[in-house]
């Protein structure tokens, strides 16, 4: 038998080493399933014939599971226990990894994508919840920054990992690549996390089924509405959106009158809470500029070759996920919110430079405020994470850690297509790929003082916000 370790003690003991294991193992899964399939994309369009945009369903429907369900899964798992559903999650997505692996059509790949995306969510959504249940609270920031840092390591060794197992075995090994290391998670979680306890007055919540379906249209048209345009907003892309804005108002509706709501919308009215889902939001946004301005940059404005684009994009998760565990620790010694401003300025620092750099100074002008960027987001997102989930209650550890991934994804989701759309306009080509290096290195550049002012006001957020929180703080809460 596993020995118990209570969050509030402060001794770091076998099991609790091996908790964070599995919660690390987990997250690191969920993140290379992302990564890791987008290589593959080229060889899966020879594979079954397909057209680009129909194998692009293969990354979307993995995102489309993850955006759609989290917020949903982290209130399941407050209800049936979180190491019940963790458990399943990894069996999931590891059983989802073999049919992905054996899928004789496209259609049956895409659909063991979406199985694998729930997976990942159940894993996202909870990880973090568990975090609560399985660390001291003193070291919470140093958890948050460890998932923080396998989650950067499963993103940045996708596209490599992935590279290398089709070369050597074919497309089908990306995907059954992830059953022994799911089975070993399994293993590790099953013997390591704390069994759930159940309630003490014996009573289960109604689970709030209209509302989780809302919520999952709404996520879904919204996500649809962000990325099947690929930046450009035509009819599809407007209808979707507007199913969204209905379904949203619908939800709202139905979970103020709801006996056992998915969401509590009271508990936005906390300030931490709501600003910390909403900076979490725009810096995410920011993010994924680098993602979908820095190919086209480096490989149009610098002229690099596409493995020299591949090295410098490497630069980032490597720094996140070198940044991660040392940015927990100063979460621990030094606090959350300054950590959190800490994080935002040098965010804010990085996109600056960039928005400023000349071509002239090549790859390393472009590099050090990536470097710079990065740094600050692995402390920012330790932070944040420490400051909204160390004082959350128990019941609601599920759905707090679940909002607080959506926001992320939501950001991500976003940022493909604002960040993209401003990199597009600023560079005043209607096709990138024949836009000159000095229009690529413009657009850049506007995109990234674009950025610089979104971190600038998710500063002002985080940092009104707190003041308002201690402004309001009543005497002797513990609430």
């Amino acid at each position: 038998m596993v020995p118990e370790t209570g969050a509030g003690t402060g001794e770091r003991t076998p099991s609790f080493r091996w908790a964070l294991a599995a919660l690390s193992l987990s997250m690191l899964l969920s993140s290379l399933g992302t990564s890791i399939a987008n290589v593959g994309l080229p060889a899966l369009a020879e594979a079954f014939d397909a057209s680009f945009q129909e194998v692009q369903w293969i990354v979307l429907a993995y995102l489309l599971a993850i955006t759609t369900l989290i917020a949903s899964v982290g209130r399941l798992g407050d209800m049936v226990g979180r190491r019940r559903l963790l458990l399943s999650g990894i069996a999931l997505f590891t059983a989802a990894s073999a049919l992905c692996g054996i899928a004789p059509t496209l259609s049956m790949l895409i659909a063991a994508r979406a199985a694998q995306g729930l997976g990942a969510a159940v894993m996202m959504a909870l990880a973090m919840a568990l975090v609560g249940e399985t660390v001291p609270k003193a070291r919470t920031g140093s958890a948050m920054g460890l998932l923080g840092t396998t989650s950067a390591i499963g993103t940045a060794l996708g596209p490599s990992l992935g590279g290398l197992l089709i070369s050597g075995l074919g497309w089908r090994a990306i995907f059954l690549a992830g059953v022994p290391l799911g089975i070993l998670t399994i293993v590790i979680a099953f013997c390591a996390l704390p069994v759930d306890h159940k309630r003490r007055d014996g009573t289960r919540p109604g689970f709030d089924t209209l509302g989780t379906l809302l919520l999952a249209l709404t996520l879904a048209a919204y996500a649809l509405a962000m990325t099947i345009g690929r930046g450009s907003f035509g009819p599809l892309s407007m209808s979707f959106l507007l199913i969204a804005i209905v379904a949203g108002a619908l939800f709202v509706f139905v979970e103020a009158r709801t006996a056992s709501p998915l969401l509590r919308l009271t508990m936005f009215r906390d300030p931490v809470l709501s600003a910390g889902l909403a900076v979490s939001a725009l810096v995410s946004t920011v993010m994924m500029a680098t993602l979908v301005v820095g190919p086209f940059y480096l490989s149009h404005g610098l002229g690099l070759d596409a493995a020299r684009v591949g090295l410098v994009m490497s630069a980032g998760p490597l720094v996140a996920a070198l940044a991660g565990v040392p940015a927990g620790r100063l979460v621990d010694r030094l606090g959350a919110q300054p950590m959190t401003v800490a994080g935002l300025a040098a965010i804010a620092a990085g996109a600056f430079l960039l928005s400023l750099i000349p071509a002239g100074f090549g790859i390393a002008g472009y590099i050090a405020p990536i470097v710079t960027v990065t740094a600050g987001y692995a402390l920012f997102q330790a932070a944040n994470n420490t400051a909204v989930m160390k004082d959350v209650g128990s019941g609601e550890r599920g759905i707090i850690s679940g909002m607080l991934n959506l926001s992320r994804n939501l950001g991500l989701v976003t940022g493909a297509s604002f960040m993209g759309a401003v990199f597009a306009l600023a560079s005043g080509a209607s096709e990138i790929a024949t836009a000159s290096p000095e229009a690529v290195a413009t657009g850049m550049r506007i995109t990234f003082a674009v950025a610089a002012v979104l971190i600038v006001a998710a500063l002002v957020v985080a940092v009104t916000s707190r003041a308002f929180a201690n402004r309001t703080a009543v005497p002797g809460d513990v609430t």
